[in-house]
This record gives C-alpha cells, sequence and structure tokens, in this order.
C-alpha cells in the first residue's frame, strides 16, 4: 500500500498578490520567448532539444490558466498544444501510448500536453477503463517511454497542479453559477470528486513509481493561481536552459532591461 504523503507535503498557503505576479509574468514571458526563438533557430544557428511540457491535476486546479500564460508570449507556429481525455474507440484499439506519439516535438520545438498518458494510471484505472494488468503495467511502460525520450534529448517537464478539497468544491460552485463558464463544469467533474479518496491514492502512486531522474515529478501549489502560474513558467525556463547547456548552447543572460516589464 502506498502511503499518502508527497500531496500532504505541498504548502497550499503558498501565494502571490496580483500587481506582483502579473510583473514577473510578463518578465519571464518575455524571457521565454527569447528562449524559444533561439531554440527553434531564428536566434542563431542550431537548434535546442525537443522540449514537452505535460500537465496534470485536479480538474479546476488551473491547467488552462497556466497553459495560457506558458504560450502567451509565443507564435503559434512555435508551439503546439494538445489535449486529451480517455480514450476514443480507435484509441482503445491500440497500445494506450500510440495516441501520443504524433505530437511528440522535434528538435526545435515544443509541445504542451494538458493531461497525458498518465491517464492509464489516474482516470482509466479509477473509472476501470483499464484491467488492473494494464493499469500496474502501465508504470514501468511509461518509466521506460520518458527515458528513452530523454535518451534522444527531449526535455521533458511534468506538472502535478494540486488543490484541497475544500478549494476545488469552492471552483465548483463558481463555474456552476457564471452563465459563461458553467460549460467547464460536467457530470463527470462531480463524479471524479465524488471518488477523490481513489484518486488521491491513485495520484500518489502515480508520483511514487514515476518520478524519476530525466522526468521527476513538480507537484505545484496550485490554490492561488498567480503563484502557480509564475511558478510553472520558472520551472519550464529552467529546464530550457538545462536542455541548452547539456547540447552547448549558451543561453543568453536573463538579466537586465530586455526582461523588464516595460522593455
Amino acid at each position: 500500500m502506498i502511503l499518502m504523503g508527497r500531496l500532504d507535503a505541498v504548502d497550499l498557503t503558498r501565494r502571490l498578490a496580483r500587481p506582483e505576479s502579473e510583473q514577473r509574468l510578463a518578465a519571464l514571458q518575455r524571457r521565454l520567448l527569447h528562449l524559444r526563438l533561439i531554440g527553434a533557430g531564428l536566434i542563431g544557428a542550431r537548434l535546442a532539444p525537443p522540449l514537452c511540457v505535460v500537465f496534470e491535476g485536479w480538474d479546476a486546479a488551473g491547467k488552462g490558466g497556466a497553459i495560457k500564460r506558458l504560450v502567451a508570449s509565443l507564435d503559434p507556429r512555435h508551439v503546439t498544444v494538445r489535449q486529451y481525455a480517455a480514450p476514443d474507440e480507435e484509441g482503445r484499439r491500440h497500445h494506450f501510448l500510440w495516441r501520443f506519439g504524433p505530437n511528440l516535438p522535434g528538435w526545435g520545438e515544443m509541445s504542451i500536453y494538458d493531461r497525458s498518458w498518465y491517464g492509464r494510471v489516474l482516470v482509466e484505472r479509477v473509472e476501470q477503463l483499464a484491467s488492473e494488468p494494464q493499469w500496474r503495467r502501465a508504470y514501468g511502460e511509461i518509466v521506460d517511454f520518458e527515458r528513452s525520450l530523454a535518451a534522444e534529448q527531449l526535455c521533458l517537464v511534468k506538472f502535478f497542479l494540486h488543490i484541497s478539497a475544500p478549494e476545488q468544491l469552492a471552483r465548483f460552485e463558481r463555474r456552476r453559477d457564471d452563465p459563461l463558464r458553467n460549460w467547464k463544469l460536467t457530470e463527470e467533474d462531480w463524479r471524479n470528486r465524488a471518488k477523490r479518496p481513489e484518486y488521491e491514492r491513485a495520484i500518489e502512486e502515480m508520483l511514487e513509481r514515476t518520478d524519476h531522474e530525466v522526468a521527476p515529478w513538480h507537484v505545484v501549489a496550485a490554490e492561488s493561481k498567480h503563484y502557480a502560474r509564475v511558478a510553472v513558467i520558472e520551472r519550464v525556463i529552467a529546464a530550457m536552459e538545462a536542455s541548452m547547456h547539456r547540447v552547448g548552447i549558451e543561453p543568453p543572460p536573463a538579466r537586465g532591461a530586455d526582461y523588464d516589464d516595460e522593455a
């Protein structure tokens, strides 16, 4: 039995006020843009390693908002965003990793996965869309898959956005009562919430068994959306810089007026 722990250890009191968040986001987005232009070969002659950012998290944890800020400064031609739900009939005819391959980035490219192959050990496990032998086998298959990608220099950044049960309920209720946002709230969201203890066990085992040296998990405190958005972009930038260093590309310094909000 996996002991609960990693989610419990997240400090959900972490906060950033909107003015500070917006100022920091503006500087980080400009830095991210600079790195993507370098990585895509539009500044300099060499392509940077592929960059793949994976988002998992509770329903209403703010994945969409974090992704929106992550791509806000980028030319749409320089980043691909794909959203995944449970596999359809076609997806069930293949190995569970099959449908994720076409959107993996190549050198100089960036892809973002709004949910991912981890559905096998989360929703497919809890909702019994995969048999127990299938989801138990998937931990090793996922780690081997990610290690093979890393061996080809792909930079994989994995986030789990964490919020408490009371905060999730409050966000659900705000969505329900907002006529321009209630489309985001489905009966499936309510059903998933009712199974939160089962999902917590699945998440803890996922974090325990698929956190490895080339693709660690970053569990982000997301009760403050302003804090989470800044934390996500900071981590992506750090990963991009490290991947460039590994292949001999020297990222430019991040200090100076180039990265000030009004530069």
